[in-house]
């Protein structure tokens, strides 16, 4: 039977050694990553509040800098800080997809364009470079705005696809509101993408909507 030693809430560190970071509530994680609290406020209590005053974990570590100048116990640097695990997290799934198929591995094709593109508040268009074996080679944002003719361009998409010597490419944006339903813009940008594509012999694999949470796949959905 293990036993409970006094103040062990407020020594996430221990915690995390002895049981696994899995063990940890969200406040205790982010205790860690702010390192100290303020005066009458440890740091995991600084966390808890910080969360109950944003809403959420995820509105916490997605907002702008301008929220946080009237937050108490969050400076320039502990800002930083948190964006800066942010997107070394974001980093991680793309590491993830350079070391196997991308289409072996559809959850992580999935979580990591979660994690890129569920909290932008405006659309944004992307690609996904893959090898004759579909293994990542690039991720890059091409586009922002509307997703219509106007807005993506395929010129554009088939230059950065032979740049990067690609064999395949998958297709991803989002949608700000969270409604995945494809529009009538998407299904034709979608067309037009795949027809210019293989004319130089490279297959469009998949096109996926990012929503709140959640992905539609057009191959999922007999689109391509």
């Amino acid at each position: 039977m293990t036993t409970r030693h006094p103040g062990e809430a407020e020594r996430p560190r221990e915690k995390l050694l002895a049981r696994g970071a899995q063990a940890l509530s969200d406040a205790e994680l982010l205790g860690i990553l702010l390192g100290t609290g303020v005066r009458g406020c440890p740091a995991v209590e600084l966390a808890r509040t910080l969360i109950g005053e944003f809403g959420s974990l995820r509105e916490l570590m997605n907002a702008e800098h301008t929220r946080f100048r009237t937050r108490r116990g969050i400076g320039p640097a502990r800002y930083a800080l948190l964006k800066a695990a942010l997107e070394l997290a974001r980093r991680h799934f793309r590491e993830a997809l350079r070391v196997g198929p991308a289409l072996a591995a559809p959850e992580t094709t999935r979580s990591f364009l979660l994690a890129q593109l569920r909290d932008r508040p405006y659309e944004v268009f992307c690609c996904l470079y893959l090898d004759n074996r579909h293994r990542l080679l690039a991720f890059e944002e091409l586009f922002r705005g509307t997703i219509d003719r106007a807005g993506v361009h395929p010129r554009e998409v088939l230059r950065q696809t032979l740049a990067h010597n690609a064999a395949a490419v998958i297709l991803a944006h989002n949608h700000p509101s969270g409604v995945l339903e494809p529009s009538q813009a998407d299904e034709l940008i979608t067309r037009r993408l795949r027809d210019a594509l293989a004319l130089i012999d490279v297959r469009v694999l998949d096109h996926f909507i990012i929503g709140d949470g959640t992905c539609f796949s057009f191959a999922e959905a007999g689109l391509i």
